[in-house]
């Protein structure tokens, strides 16, 4: 990288020297051009007053013509009908041809001054003729030098110009390197902060660089440091609950499976004999299956709702229907409790799965019910918010302790263990909760106060598929 930024360095600097060299030399040479016909001009108007143009101008010039003979210069003065009255490069000037459409005298004859470069047939080469007309009116004053064009300039200005391109060809060179090692050096240093204690990504310490853009490039990786961190710590996080949850779930199936098992044997022996105990035993036996059913279609369920590549049919649910549904499944449970259950619902049908929403309205008013106090009583109410539909279930039940409050949604997670097996929980409950909630991209808010009871208000924002009338 620092062997390509140098080579462009140097290539763009050449080609700016070049298209510089190439600027300088137009603009110099237009300059040099431009004085020359000042100068010109100059020594026109000094001769113009030394003139005497009522005696012998041919002597006159050949006198001047001895000094211009040094200067390879040529003098000649023309009247206004374009005839040559003398000129400093011919003594007879009987012969030469008539300047009047000459492009210098025509512009010195109506503007005063005029000028121009060509070819001359007399000198074999090319001159620059500069005009002046004089100060009696009478005559045109041409001065003429012998003029290469822009290539006589460029030999003047070679030499400079060679000069200049080497001393700042070895400085651009010099800068390229100091430059390409700005660049280059950070990188490395990146480089090698990343490939430093075999490849460990989630601890890096960067200085301030001098180019911003070098910041961005060290913030960036110090920012995806952060998220490799982050991702590396959720995999901890999420493989030690994974695991949890696997040591939790044989737990949680082999005390029913302990159960039945020695339920079975004791019948097969033969021991039992009684027919009350045997039906309580197979009693006991089914009981222990439906825990094991229920253990696992929720386990089942959590799988499930943490697989979002699995297509969940969604459909027009009407919640007071679902809500009906689950209240008349929970009334045994709420009269064995001795709890009442009140239910505010507004008839509304929107667009969710309808075991999703049995499950959330089960779990939730369930768990108010069952781990309420006797007399207690439990206030349910489903409505409308703006494009949300917003749950709230709230009983004057036992509460929940502060520091268990950041952990009732954690798979197998019972505040009073004892009291969850008795009720035939599967501390599942809350999580499954927990699961459709985020499921919907909603939120659940826990309230409660031991021996003042529990609030938990779920928003989901999920489509409204039309009204329920009342009925």
């Amino acid at each position: 990288m620092k062997r390509a930024i140098f080579r462009k360095f140097i290539q763009l600097l050449v080609f700016a020297l070049i298209i510089n060299s190439v600027i300088f030399y137009i603009a110099a040479s237009s300059m040099l051009l431009r004085n020359s016909r000042e100068n010109m001009q100059f020594t026109l108007e000094t001769l113009d007053h030394m003139f005497n143009y009522s005696g012998d101008l041919d002597s006159q010039v050949r006198r001047i013509g001895q000094v211009n003979a040094v200067h390879d210069s040529r003098l000649t003065i023309i009247d206004l009908e374009g005839n040559v009255a003398a000129d400093t490069g011919v003594a007879d000037t009987s012969a030469m041809d008539n300047h009047l459409e000459r492009e210098e005298v025509q512009d010195a004859i109506n503007g005063g001054t005029g000028d121009a470069s060509r070819y001359s047939s007399t000198l074999g080469r090319n001159m620059l003729y500069v005009a002046r007309k004089s100060a009696d009116g009478n005559y045109v004053l041409r001065l003429a030098v012998p003029y290469a064009g822009l290539p006589e300039y460029l030999v003047m200005l070679l030499p400079a110009a060679f000069l200049s391109f080497v001393v700042a060809l070895f400085g651009a060179l010099m800068e390229a390197e100091r430059f390409s090692a700005s660049i280059t050096r950070p990188l490395m240093e990146i480089s090698r902060e990343m490939l430093r204690d075999g490849g460990d990504y989630t601890e890096f310490n960067f200085q301030e660089y001098q180019y911003p853009e070098i910041n961005v490039i060290a913030e960036t990786t110090n920012q995806m440091s952060r998220n490799v961190r982050e991702y590396l710590d959720q995999i901890n996080r999420e493989k030690q609950i994974r695991q949890e949850f696997f040591s939790n779930a044989s737990h949680e199936l082999k005390t029913p499976i302990t159960s039945i098992q020695g339920y079975t044997e004791l019948l097969e022996s033969g021991i039992i004999t009684d027919e009350n105990q045997k039906a309580d035993f197979l009693r006991r036996i089914k009981k222990e299956a439906a825990n094991m059913t229920s253990l696992i279609n929720d386990i089942l369920m959590i799988s499930r709702l943490e697989a979002r590549e699995v297509e969940v049919a969604l459909g027009d649910v009407r919640i007071a229907v679902v809500l009906d549904e689950v209240m008349e499944s929970l009334k045994p449970v709420a009269a064995a409790n001795e709890v009442l259950v009140n239910v505010d619902c507004e008839p509304c049908t929107v667009k969710a799965n309808t075991q999703q929403m049995q499950e959330l309205f089960s779990n939730l008013i369930g768990n108010a019910v069952k781990y309420n106090r006797p007399g207690g009583q439990v206030w349910v109410s489903v409505h409308r918010e703006g494009e949300e539909l917003v749950l709230r279930v709230k009983d004057n039940g036992v509460g929940i302790p502060k520091e268990a409050q950041g952990r009732v949604f954690e798979r197998f997670y019972r505040v009073d263990k004892g009291r969850s097996r008795k009720q035939g929980g599967t501390g599942l409950g809350l999580s499954i909760v927990k699961h459709i909630v985020n499921f919907y991209k909603g939120t659940i808010k826990l309230t409660s106060e031991v021996d003042k009871g529990t609030e938990f208000v779920v928003r989901l924002p999920v489509a409204e598929a039309g009204r329920e009338e009342d009925v």
